[in-house]
């Protein structure tokens, strides 16, 4: 089943009476840390924000610049964000679904069962007329319990082991994949035996995710056809999720790793690749 759902499908899901209706989470971001100056100057109504590095996301350090949140913090998060176990979530950002798919996924690592991404985000909103607001908003508490480890989960040893056994996917840009540049990271590479399958070969130019026939035939150029075990990564574990919401489009399930590179390269004992492959 799709985890995506148009602009005009969730208003007419928005517009219906009653309190089934699904619980919308904005999550707007960038790296430089403002995804709260975006939601201020506009936001679905009635969507609270919720902050990628405060709740979805760990303290960086050695885990990595994006590790996997405390269960106990990413509950507080969700919770005053209305959610509750039975909630039915969509959550966007901008419009690419970088940010939207990373909540996508450590949502359901979380053991939500309902959670769908707005496919191109607040601008396909505002393209389809949507209505937007810039005032706060405050939800019903939710009473939602955090289940973490309910999605695979990649460590730096399972990586480099599904090398072997199957396919890891390098989501970065090719210039990062092949150690040209390394605009954050200390070292610049890829973890050997990965395939780059960057961000942007899966989304159209208006950060929408491509067709399941185009996000079929990329994917199978690198020997993943649902025939073998995948998994995914980038520089922080944020653009990894994008990659497992696009195979999760096609009917294939990844493990992320969620340290992805700025893990990876904690331990200079570990084998740096440079070059295409």
């Amino acid at each position: 089943m799709s985890a995506l759902v148009d602009p005009r499908t969730l208003q007419s899901e928005l517009a219906e009476p009653g309190p089934s209706g699904p619980v919308v989470l904005d999550v707007q971001f960038t790296l430089t840390g403002d995804g709260a100056d975006l939601y201020a100057g506009g936001h679905l109504p009635d969507a609270p924000f919720v902050d990628l590095d405060a709740v979805l996301a760990g303290e960086p350090g050695a885990g990595g610049r994006h590790p996997l949140p405390d269960p106990a913090v990413l509950q507080a998060g969700l919770r005053a964000a209305g959610v509750d176990d039975d909630s039915h979530v969509v959550v966007y950002d901008q419009a690419s679904s970088l940010a939207a798919a990373r909540a996508w996924w450590v949502l359901r690592w979380a053991g939500l069962t309902d959670v769908r991404v707005l496919d191109g985000g607040l601008a396909a909103w505002r393209d389809a007329g949507g209505a937007v607001s810039t005032g706060a908003v405050s939800p019903t508490p939710g009473s939602v319990t955090v289940r973490p480890g309910s999605v695979p989960v990649l460590t730096a040893d399972g990586a480099a082991d599904l090398t072997e056994a199957g396919v890891l996917v390098d989501a970065r840009a090719p210039e990062r994949y092949r150690g040209e540049v390394e605009p954050i990271d200390p070292v610049a590479g890829h973890v050997p035996g990965a395939v780059n399958v960057p961000m942007g070969d899966l989304t159209t130019d208006e950060g929408r995710l491509r067709s399941p026939q185009e996000l079929r035939a990329r994917f199978a150029a690198e020997g993943i056809d649902g025939s073998t075990v995948v998994g995914s990564y980038c520089g922080s574990g944020v653009t990894a999720a994008h990659t497992a919401l696009a195979l999760h489009e096609i009917g294939i399930e990844a493990a992320v790793y969620v340290g992805s590179w700025s893990h990876w390269v904690t331990d200079p004992v570990r084998p740096v690749a440079t070059g295409r492959r």
